[in-house]
């Protein structure tokens, strides 16, 4: 079962890192056609809403791949000086209070989407739901993580097969 975990993982991090890199290029190539149509021409009225919306979609998948790979800021030496058992307990506690987090967060991103349900934004007249769903996105797939991290404290890694 948790080979299919890390094959989901995997997966959906490769998505992601896809994703997060169009939103950034997009969001440079906006940004530079904005400084350019604004000192030679009429300014874009559009460039700086999609500027800001990619800049949130890529703040969220951008801490959704830094949750995965373990990149937020940790102070660690505390707990890798703990016995074993310390050391997962520790983890086990972090985990869970990871869940809890993600779990608020995507239950309040799925009622905030839902009250913006009528608004448009102001240029493009593009539904706000569309920009705030990657809340509850992100929160889904970081509580996906934290819950496989929490299972991999309690499975024994395979032995590695000597070839």
């Amino acid at each position: 079962m948790p080979t299919l975990l890390k094959s989901i993982e995997r997966g959906i991090d490769a998505v992601i890192r896809r994703v997060a890199f169009v939103a950034l290029a997009g969001m440079i190539l906006t940004i530079t056609l904005q400084i350019i149509f604004r000192v030679f021409f009429d300014a874009l009225v559009w460039s700086e809403e999609v500027a800001r919306y990619l800049l949130v979609w890529t703040t969220f998948l951008g801490a959704t791949l830094a949750y995965q790979r373990g990149r937020h800021i940790a102070v660690t030496f505390l707990v890798e000086a703990l016995p074993k058992k310390g050391e997962i307990g520790v983890r086990l506690f972090a985990n869970l209070a990871a869940i809890a987090f993600f779990a608020i967060v995507l239950f309040v991103g799925v009622r905030y989407m839902r009250m913006q349900s009528f608004q448009v934004s102001a240029s493009l007249r593009i539904p706000m739901p569309v920009v705030y769903t990657v809340i509850p996105i992100s929160a889904l797939i970081m509580l996906y993580y934290a819950v496989i991290d929490t299972i991999e404290l309690f499975v024994e890694p395979a032995p590695a097969v000597e070839a």
